[in-house]
């Protein structure tokens, strides 16, 4: 029986760079991601000028206490989606209820305005998937 060469991990994995999690912290990629961000300096104002605030309500997350210094106002929230925002962004982000709710918001929205739209083929369509033909038949004389 030819005899094995025993070697241990730290041998075997000595010339692959990076190798272990739990290695140096100066030398792993991830680092730098996990430190608090901070300013670098450099710009030419110490807060960024403001928006004019907007005529209707802006929704924001729960964890703000103002506005962002940017925020779209291309499209402000309306109907049974725009309720639904509002109940979804008084939930903190970390929250899968949160995100759950702004994609039903979202689905919400297509159907409004699909319905606001073109009402007659939307009515058409509901009348069609409800068997409107069975209906329609029943009611001419």
């Amino acid at each position: 029986m030819a005899e094995q060469d025993l070697t241990t991990s730290e041998q075997i994995h000595a010339d692959i760079p990076g190798w272990g999690v739990d290695g140096d912290p100066e030398t792993r990629p991830g680092v730098p991601m996990l430190s608090k961000p901070a300013p670098r300096g450099g710009a030419h104002w110490k807060r960024p000028e403001r928006q004019p605030p907007p005529d209707f309500p802006v929704l924001k997350r729960a964890e703000l206490d103002e506005l962002t210094p940017a925020f779209g106002t291309a499209v402000p929230p309306k109907g049974l989606s725009g309720v639904l925002r509002r109940v979804a962004y008084a939930i903190p982000e970390n929250r899968v209820r949160h995100v759950m709710l702004l994609l039903v918001a979202d689905r919400v929205d297509v159907l409004e305005s699909r319905l606001l739209g073109a009402p007659a083929k939307s009515l058409g369509t509901v009348l069609g998937l409800v068997g409107g033909s069975w209906l329609l038949g029943r009611l001419r004389p």
